[in-house]
């Protein structure tokens, strides 16, 4: 009986966590983003008295971080009105040119502002495709997203069109490396870019629906198929 007891118990607990663990795991990213962003949000708040803001042991009062976030999202929306007038779009341009002339800032600027661009709205290519990839082994698949297509260089050398695929790590999708493919040895899949990154957080718990081919492109049954079966 008390091995009966014990495994209920168990059965319990582990269904328990099931529910619970999601939720858990949610609100401690919820708490590590916004203590994230709060560290670099907090110096808008600067100018006000650090009696005011800070609690006795220099940190900073949660509901001071909350009107510093608001503060920020606000600012960044002022920025973005800005960029379209002429005025608006003159003063970032300066801001840009300024800030591409500080020795060592400008690499990490300069290398940043490629990035944003390549996956901003207007480039309709970059990670926008989820693929299969032999790697790191042929025989051995991995999942991962195309990027570009590589430069004319590249191109050269390899004396193929290849394309630029990032595979990354998981459960942590911000890692990966970077590898050059032939463009026919790319599967494409389906499934969406989301559906993918939600694939290889969960380790390939979370399998996307695959659904059949679309009704208009499935040929009818003919008449004597039909007539033929049981």
């Amino acid at each position: 009986m008390q091995k009966s007891l014990w495994a209920r118990w168990q059965a319990n607990f582990l269904a328990g966590l099931a529910i619970v663990l999601p939720g858990v795991i949610s609100i401690a990213v919820m708490i590590w983003l916004f203590g994230t962003v709060a560290n670099i949000t907090d110096t808008l708040l600067i100018f006000l008295p650090r009696k005011l803001t800070h609690q006795n042991d220099g940190t900073m009062y949660w509901y001071w971080s909350a009107v510093a976030l608001v503060l920020a999202v606000f600012l960044i929306g002022v920025v973005g009105l800005l960029t379209r007038n002429y005025i608006g779009k003159r003063v970032i341009e300066w801001a840009d040119s300024a800030l591409l002339r500080i020795p060592l800032l400008n690499k990490i600027y300069g290398a940043t502002k490629q990035v944003n661009d390549a996956f901003s709205s207007g480039n309709k290519t970059a990670f926008r495709t989820v693929v299969l990839v032999e790697y790191p082994r042929p025989g051995v698949y991995s999942v991962g997203f195309i990027t570009s297509e590589p430069n004319d260089e590249i191109l050269s050398k390899t004396k193929e069109k290849v394309v630029c695929v990032f595979v990354p790590t998981t459960p942590n999708p911000t890692g990966g490396f970077l590898v050059l493919v032939p463009e026919d040895q790319v599967t494409k899949l389906e499934m969406s870019v989301a559906d993918g990154i939600k694939y290889i957080i969960s380790l390939g718990a979370i399998n996307p629906e695959y659904g059949t081919a679309p009704r208009r492109d499935l040929k009818p049954i003919p008449p004597s198929l039909t007539a033929a079966r049981p």
